[in-house]
């Protein structure tokens, strides 16, 4: 019998334009064989299922059921695919957790915690050969003298960004003191990131992203890196999705020693958050230093054709199709034995 998948999407943020495309892709490389999937579209004024012949359907939030024609469909796993809140940030797992369905992705006080850029760096310090940008983390009472305490503790150039937000929505390089106040004041406004700004001293360097997950036996398994070379100022929400403005070479040119420590930093990260399924993290590498430097990790990552994680998976000699059931069946299974 197929497993019947809910393939969920939308969201609460401007990263909801991304979710969709996200899901569509995965949708079109799940085996159907194997899955019966269900499109789940969750938004701030409903939850909705729209079938093939274009009836559109609520879920019941009491047990995340649909009724098709009388049948009540309840499902197998949730396959989250859903950028910001509610699938990054912990509130759709810890409802699925109180329902009873398995998902495919982190738990929700990972999810929680790691939308919180300045809380991973928290937890993540001390990771062997991880390094961290200086940084000031500013909440909706300190605007007013936002830009001062910024002065007074970092060095320019500075990156400013929601602390919360995601796609580098609201994030801003600024190169001088005259352009922090309007980056400021456009990381504090992005919608639904908490009203929390981190700003950090700017990393020189070389930038990657590489994803990770665990599959259905336990193990890690460290997907290729991607290196990111933009004509924008920075990898900005047009550098990632506008066709022609990135450079994105996959596998990137690193040496193996490079390759191997920054592996074993990836799956220090992965086990010291204690993450599920895939994730993604990004990262520098200084110039001058050879030291790799903490941006961020993605726990929802993109799955746009263009995304960094199916180039890794393809990079990797794997389907999409192959990688996408891992996932299901990780998620659907039992508990493993873990291995790092």
């Amino acid at each position: 019998m197929k497993k019947k998948i809910a393939l969920i999407t939308g969201g609460y943020t401007g990263e909801a334009e991304v979710s969709f495309k996200s899901a569509a892709f995965v949708q079109e490389q799940l085996d159907k064989q194997k899955y019966d999937i269900y499109p789940i579209t969750i938004t701030l004024d409903t939850w909705f299922h729209v079938t093939e012949t274009g009836i559109k359907i609520p879920v019941n939030r009491e047990n995340f059921s649909l009724d098709i024609d009388g049948h009540i469909l309840t499902f197998d796993v949730a396959f989250i695919i859903l950028h910001g809140s509610p699938g990054e940030d912990g509130r759709l797992q810890g409802y699925l957790d109180m329902i009873g369905i398995p998902y495919t992705s982190c738990g929700a006080l990972t999810s929680a915690l790691t939308m919180n850029k300045e809380y991973t760096k928290a937890v993540i310090a001390g990771i062997q050969d991880l390094y961290v940008a200086k940084s000031v983390l500013l909440f909706g009472a300190d605007r007013k003298e936002a830009a001062e305490i910024v002065q007074q503790n970092l060095t320019l150039p500075y990156f400013v960004k929601p602390n919360a937000g995601g796609s580098s929505i609201g994030m801003s390089k600024v190169k001088a003191l005259s352009e922090l106040q309007e980056a400021l004041d456009k990381a504090f406004d992005a919608a639904n990131t908490g009203c929390q700004v981190l700003v950090e001293e700017f990393v020189t360097g070389r930038e990657f992203s590489q994803g990770i997950f665990r599959n259905a036996k336990g193990e890690l398994v460290v997907l290729p890196a991607t290196e990111v070379r933009t004509t924008r100022e920075f990898f900005d929400f047009e550098a990632k999705y506008v066709a022609g403005l990135t450079e994105e070479i996959t596998p990137a040119d690193l040496t193996e020693e490079q390759k191997e420590r920054a592996s074993g930093i990836i799956r220090d990260i992965y086990v010291r958050l204690d993450c599920k399924g895939m994730v993604r993290v990004d990262f520098f590498l200084e110039t001058g230093t050879d030291k790799f430097y903490f941006i961020e990790i993605n726990t929802i990552p993109g799955q746009t054709p263009q995304s960094f994680i199916p180039q890794q998976v393809r990079a990797a000699g794997m389907k999409e199709s192959d990688f996408y059931a891992e996932l299901i069946e990780a998620a659907i299974l039992p508990a493993p034995k873990l291995q790092r």
